[in-house]
């Protein structure tokens, strides 16, 4: 397991792809631990990079 800080666009999309093979795997083992953390450095880089406004009331609608 190696893990590292997502700072560029290729960073994220490598992320995204580990976070595929290993999405599904049990939480007890390496792998949900991987994918726990990857899970959280990706919202962070998400967040970031693609905010979303909060939609006023008629937006809402």
């Amino acid at each position: 397991m190696e893990i590292t800080s997502i700072k560029k666009e290729n960073d994220y999309e490598k992320a995204l792809k580990r976070l595929e093979v290993i999405f599904d795997a049990a939480s007890i083992s390496i792998e949900g631990d991987e994918a726990e953390i990857l899970t959280m450095l990706i919202d962070n880089y998400e967040n970031k990079h693609f905010p979303i406004d909060t939609p006023n009331q008629i937006e809402a609608m």
